[in-house]
């Protein structure tokens, strides 16, 4: 059972999908920057049916279906896109839901279970890092090519920073690329699979281009962001690959110190991304239900 919807965030309207038996426990999957509902494998989706709950995936504002904004003019932050997040919530009448995160979808969760704790029923937090963690200097001195500071969270990898640093022009070809970079060395790469979402995302999108002020958006101040993990009360699961190139184990490791009870599921050879012939399946495996 299928069923697509907008629901309203403000002015916003935010494109919903929902899968599945709506009378069944509700999964909320949260994708990262610049990401659509679809960049949400298929085959993730299909997993966590088999273990007897609906998932409702979505695309975040400034992409796919959803409204864009005026970014010069209307600024967001974080916290304004997790409150998006709670309006998908309450566009389907859910007090609660499981609630399941990608990288920025991952700190997005960790706002939504800090802040609005009574919402999560759940939290997974998927190839992410401590919400509070500032990038911003760690890559600068990356990219420099100075010394870490032995204290930071690392870096990027090198092949990440290099695909960074090759400035290529926005477009399929390019998020191929990266892609591959995210995907990591060690699994392989399902090209033809990442080709065809990433073509549907290109295919679905009001405005391509619009995506790109959630990179905009994560550097502006967000207070919220400050909170201490510590009063997270859900269960909690971390999910992180062991290769991933944007956001090393060490982030992984250091988000399940973090939580109380948090427990550090490690996925040998995983990247960044799910874009790995069975690899979907193995991490709907390990959100936590």
């Amino acid at each position: 059972m299928v069923h697509e919807r907008y629901v309203p965030s403000g002015p916003l309207r935010i494109w919903t999908e929902r899968i599945g038996d709506p009378g069944l426990p509700a999964v909320l999957m949260i994708m990262g920057s610049a990401a659509q509902s679809v960049s949400c494998p298929d085959a993730l989706v299909g997993r966590l049916i088999e273990r007897g709950v609906q998932v409702i995936r979505f695309d975040h504002r400034d992409t796919g279906r959803s409204s864009t904004v005026d970014f010069d003019a209307h600024p967001y932050t974080i916290g304004d896109l997790a409150r998006d997040c709670l309006a998908v919530l309450d566009g389907y009448d859910l007090d609660a839901a499981h609630v399941a995160g990608t990288s920025l979808g991952g700190i997005l969760a960790q706002w939504l279970a800090v802040h609005a704790p009574h919402r999560v029923r759940s939290l997974t937090v998927i190839s992410s890092s401590p919400m509070g963690h500032d990038p911003g200097p760690v890559w600068a001195r990356a990219r420099a090519g100075e010394p870490a500071d032995p204290d930071d969270l690392p870096p990027p990898t090198p092949a990440y920073l290099a695909h960074l640093a090759a400035g290529l022009p926005p477009g399929l070809e390019s998020d191929m690329a990266l892609f591959r970079v995210f995907n990591g060395p060690v699994r392989p790469f399902d090209e033809p699979a990442a080709r065809a979402m990433l073509e549907l995302a290109l295919s679905r999108a009001v405005d391509p281009a619009a995506a790109a002020h959630h990179h905009r958006a994560v550097w502006l101040d967000e207070p919220g962001l400050l909170a201490p993990l510590s009063s997270i009360t859900a269960p909690t699961s971390i999910v992180h690959g062991d290769q991933d190139p944007l956001y090393p184990l060490a982030h992984g490791e250091a988000l399940a110190a973090a939580i109380p009870g948090a427990v550090l599921h490690v996925v040998p050879g995983m990247g960044h991304v799910m874009t790995s012939p069975g690899l979907p399946e193995e991490v709907a495996d390990l959100i936590r239900l």
